[in-house]
């Protein structure tokens, strides 16, 4: 795996809109975290175009974030939001440049396609974190913001995880992989699908039907993507919904329940995902989890 340079003082980092459309004033507190990180913040007025839900249409967002992979000044593209939208323009992308000049793609949910489609085709780390659009001025130094900030600056990330009654210990160091659950589903059979084999693949989701977690969960088995895996790292599955005849069990039992036919160590509540506490997570580089008494570690 490709490991980006990673970002010293000065360096440059472009904030894009892949999907959903974004304000001025949504990214504002985000601006002043990068500055107050030493870093500089490039965007023009195309980051604010608006098509209906989207920020511009299909070519429009291809074409800004194109310039941005090819800019040889920009060290990092920080993506403002998620919603839906980056697996409409992903094959519109030359990485040609990218690839000679790999930097930080960082962002969570959506842009997951992203991660997904570096990792396997490039094999370039990319970083899973928080977005612009979850940053405010009350919590512009949360531990959300401050693992982005060390991540992009190279710094070890470690992560203490609380026992849960669904985890199963073993102790591995591998690549992790990953992301959004419902994105991770929607590229199963893509160009963008994800190769398991030797790693640990992270998900987590927000607002599913418990039903569709399970069936996104044998569509996954039966992919063969739980076959060869090295571990599985669970985060926060949250706002789920039910049915009015109950489906009977939590999002996560239906997580644990497709796990027992396997052997590999599973954590569950890592502090990822669609939650205030969104740690940082180097997608593609190795992680080590280590089970203790009491606790899991994890170092990325």
């Amino acid at each position: 795996m490709i490991i980006p340079e990673h970002l010293q003082t000065g360096d440059t980092i472009a904030i894009a809109a892949p999907a959903r459309k974004i304000s001025k004033n949504e990214i504002a507190a985000a601006e002043m975290l990068l500055q107050e990180s030493g870093f500089k913040v490039y965007y023009d007025d195309r980051l604010f175009a608006e098509c209906h839900q989207f920020a511009g249409n299909e070519d429009f967002r291809a074409g800004y974030i194109q310039d941005l992979l090819d800019n040889p000044e920009i060290k990092a593209i920080w993506c403002a939001r998620g919603g839906y939208g980056s697996v409409r323009i992903i094959d519109r992308l030359d990485f040609s440049a990218f690839c000679k000049r790999p930097k930080w793609i960082v962002g969570y949910s959506d842009v997951t396609v992203f991660h997904s489609h570096i990792n396997k085709n490039y094999e370039i780390a990319t970083l899973h974190a928080t977005m612009p659009i979850n940053v405010k001025m009350e919590n512009l130094h949360s531990t959300a913001t401050q693992s982005l900030i060390a991540a992009l600056k190279g710094e070890p990330l470690q992560y203490p995880i609380p026992a849960h009654p669904f985890n199963r210990p073993g102790n591995v160091t591998a690549p992790v992989i990953g992301g959004n659950l419902s994105m991770l589903y929607s590229l199963l059979g893509s160009p963008s699908d994800i190769d398991t084999t030797g790693k640990v693949l992270f998900i987590e989701d927000l607002d599913e039907y418990l039903y569709h977690i399970d069936r996104m969960m044998e569509n996954i088995v039966r992919n063969g993507k739980f076959e060869h895996l090295a571990g599985l790292l669970v985060g926060h599955l949250s706002d789920m919904h039910d049915n009015t005849i109950p489906f009977g069990k939590t999002a996560e039992e239906i997580v644990a329940e497709h796990c027992r036919p396997y052997d590999f160590p599973i954590v569950f509540n890592f502090p990822a995902g669609h939650l205030a506490d969104n740690r940082a997570l180097r997608m593609g580089c190795p992680i080590q989890i280590n089970f203790g008494n009491s606790n899991i570690t994890i170092e990325n």
